[in-house]
């Protein structure tokens, strides 16, 4: 099985705006195989906890820009580790510490990654 038209459409919306907010390191992975619950998990690095707050606040807000509601969130006032389950994705928006403890990408190593075009403007340096 693999991640539906809707699911991929959202992950694009969400992958942009982790990229428009600094993300790092922003993977997909296509979890429809092992998960009967959800299609892909969208997996971000933020530099701290503030930079973490402003990636997922930037998803919500764009997600439900494109008709997806919040349906679970955790971890928003810690700022270490916040998931935003949408239903179709899952985004998981790490401190770059705890993303190397956590390390999703080993535990989900047999699914396939969902290739990204982020085109979002990035600032000149």
């Amino acid at each position: 099985m693999t991640a539906t038209s809707r699911a991929r459409e959202l992950l694009t919306v969400a992958a942009l705006a982790a990229d428009a907010k600094q993300g790092e390191d922003i993977v997909a992975l296509d979890v429809s195989g092992p998960l009967p619950l959800t299609d892909i998990f969208l997996l971000v690095t933020g530099r701290n906890e503030r930079n973490v707050q402003a990636i997922a606040g930037e998803i919500e807000e764009k997600m439900l820009e494109a008709g997806a509601k919040t349906l679970r969130r955790e971890g928003r006032a810690e700022g270490r580790w916040i998931l935003l389950d949408f239903g179709d994705i899952i985004a998981h928006v790490f401190h770059e510490e705890d993303r190397l403890y956590y390390s999703l990408e080993r535990l989900w190593k047999d699914c396939p990654a969902i290739p990204l075009e982020l085109t979002a403007a990035k600032p000149a340096e």
